[in-house]
């Protein structure tokens, strides 16, 4: 499989089209439509959720509500399209830092930032939350499902405090980031290889979530706490039992060895900055002046914690998905369904 997506932040309209989908696989579009709300939400988002009721629209690739084998071609209207369209826009010359908006602009000779930001926006995650949903939707039928939970924001790991903190950061004109956990329940051993870098399960997964605006660090179970301590406590023994065949009484590896699923949870977990548009703008230099300035200042979220870790189990399922299509094959759900439970009763006895 593969996808790709277009539009702006401020377009007319966000686009995505998914290519490899197997045949047959019910498209429910209240379920993605649920999926959009949810990345909508969480305590901190900006004005622009106000405006926005994130729905999909189904171009092509579905016929009576199942996929067809053709590219699925999926689009959501930027409702706030119509404030902007016939409205006078000065041109953004002040970078924010921590943005695209100035290696963006050298990169593709623009000297107006807001042909940067408009592309580079996290408002393009929407089309990755249908993108994913739809991936759900596959991983469901061979029971595989994913989850998310948010540990930190702004530092703070106590639930109950963190409406506070967000408050506190608002009211200084500052943003947070946090860390949430990923955990994908389900999959077999042998999604992945270890036999080139770029077929390492970990490897893809990483790439995906690194993509994800904002997310600026990665771990699989353990990560960084596994360099640490000794071998003895970090590997997880192995065990076999004639009901469940092989199996672990820890999870420190996270789910993946060696670029290969094991049969455990996938646990992990990803790192998001703070938002680097601040309502008390940070230093900049203006492009064209060359002067020093405050930088320029776009409607923004004061946290998107709880955005994130939506997108993130979206291109997680994308990941886990097309592995599973890669693994087992198939060019309809039912032929995929066939290879997937004769595989799991070779693992089975093996």
């Amino acid at each position: 499989m593969r996808y790709i997506t277009a539009g702006e932040s401020h377009g007319e309209a966000l686009v995505a089209i998914i290519e490899g989908l197997p045949s047959n696989l019910f498209i429910d579009v209240e379920f993605i439509n649920n999926e959009l709300q949810r990345r909508q939400g969480g305590y901190g988002r900006g004005g622009r959720m106000a405006i926005e009721k994130d729905e999909v629209h189904i171009v092509s690739g579905v016929r009576h509500g199942k996929t067809i084998g053709a590219p699925l071609t999926l689009e959501i209207i930027n409702r706030d399209y119509t404030n902007w369209k016939d409205k006078e826009i000065p041109p953004i010359t002040r970078p924010r830092p921590g943005h695209a908006d100035l290696a963006g602009a050298i990169k593709y000779d623009q000297r107006d930032i807001r042909n940067i930001l408009e592309r580079s926006s996290a408002r393009e995650t929407a089309a990755r939350v249908a993108i994913g949903s739809v991936a759900k939707l596959l991983l469901k039928e061979l029971n595989i499902s994913i989850k998310s939970k948010v540990l930190e924001i702004g530092g703070v790991k106590t639930e109950e405090e963190w409406i506070k903190v967000i408050e506190e950061a608002k009211a200084k004109g500052d943003t947070l980031g946090g860390i949430i956990e990923i955990v994908i329940e389900g999959v077999p051993i042998g999604l992945g290889s270890h036999t080139q870098w770029d077929r390492k399960l970990d490897a893809l997964l990483s790439y995906h979530i690194m993509s994800v605006q904002a997310i600026k660090g990665v771990e699989f179970g353990l990560g960084f706490e596994a360099a640490k301590s000794p071998g003895s406590l970090v590997h997880d023994e192995i065990y076999y039992d004639k009901e469940k065949g092989f199996y672990r009484k820890t999870n420190n590896a996270g789910g993946i060895e060696g670029g290969i699923s094991n049969g455990s949870p996938i646990v992990i977990k990803a790192a998001m900055k703070p938002i680097p548009t601040l309502l008390k703008p940070l230093t900049s230099i203006d492009i064209n002046t060359k002067e020093e300035v405050k930088a320029a200042y776009e409607r923004s979220d004061v946290t998107a914690v709880e955005a994130a870790a939506c997108v993130l189990e979206a291109v997680c399922a994308w990941v886990i998905a097309e592995e599973s299509l890669k693994k087992f094959g198939g060019d309809s759900i039912d032929e995929l369904k066939r290879n997937y439970d004769a595989y799991l009763a070779y693992v089975r006895s093996f």
